[in-house]
């Protein structure tokens, strides 16, 4: 019996911004490297626009099939800042100012000298019964409810919240990799490679083409998490290389022949 732990989760873009390309997202790829080091499987990123009904199908969606969900963006004082009404919706709960929230917000303007206005104060809004996710780079929270964890799409900010809450969650046995070289294009590996897949389906193998020089190559990467599953498979990769490596040099030397 394996003692292998599985633990998925998804991300939930949200903005205009992302899908006009004015945006270029950065939170994807450091929730994916972060994810990996802590052994948990991001599965599925969705991006979708500023609109209530598309962000509420979208998180149910999701939630009901990963261990965990993340958001980035719309939790800011403008009006079009609606992630915290749809995850509200989502669960059937009322979206409420927090009151812990409204106080660290109206200490933090204070100290700044600055008005807590109507707009700023939207930042404090939240789904009834959710806990705080610390920002400790501009105050405003974000929030956890059931398992998603609703959070700032700033860069900077969501970093800081995706550090906050790593720590506190279940995590799986991390996924081990060994690249192998490869001198030869898809298009001569295809077929073996995929017997080889078929023949180990505890790992995950990728192939990435290259080409440099006016020549093909490919990158193949073996993916598991155990260390003998990966070993056992690579070896078949390299053996697979060799073996056309002899086919083409015998190949070569009848055509010398002839």
């Amino acid at each position: 019996m394996s003692n292998e732990t599985v633990v998925t989760a998804a991300m939930l873009a949200i903005g205009d911004e992302l899908l006009s390309g004015r945006t270029k997202d950065k939170n994807i790829g450091h929730l994916a490297d972060m994810l990996t080091i802590s052994g948990i499987d991001l599965k599925e990123v969705r991006i979708v626009a500023d609109e209530e009904d598309a962000i509420v199908e979208a998180l149910n969606a999701l939630r009901g099939k990963y261990d965990y969900v993340f958001t980035s963006g719309g939790i800011g004082p403008t009006h079009d800042d609606i992630t915290a009404d749809a995850v509200s919706k989502a669960f059937g709960v009322p979206c409420e100012h927090d009151a812990a929230a409204m106080e660290l917000l109206a200490e933090m303007y204070k100290r700044r000298e600055m008005e807590f206005t109507e707009a700023r104060q939207r930042m404090a809004r939240m789904p009834r019964g959710a806990a705080h996710i610390a920002n400790p780079v501009s105050t405003a929270p974000g929030f956890i409810i059931g398992n998603v964890y609703v959070m700032a799409g700033v860069p900077q900010v969501f970093q800081a919240m995706v550090d906050n809450v790593l720590p506190t969650m279940r995590t799986g046995t991390p996924v081990l990799s060994l690249a192998i070289a490869c001198p030869y294009g898809e298009g001569e590996i295809g077929t073996p490679l995929a017997a080889i897949q078929k023949a180990h389906p505890e790992t995950s193998i990728g192939s990435y083409p290259r080409y440099v020089g006016q020549k093909f190559s490919t990158e193949i990467v073996v993916r598991g998490r155990s260390q003998d599953v990966i070993e056992a498979a690579g070896a078949e990769v390299r053996a697979m290389i060799e073996d056309i490596r002899r086919r083409k040099d015998i190949a070569e030397s009848h055509s010398a022949d002839a």
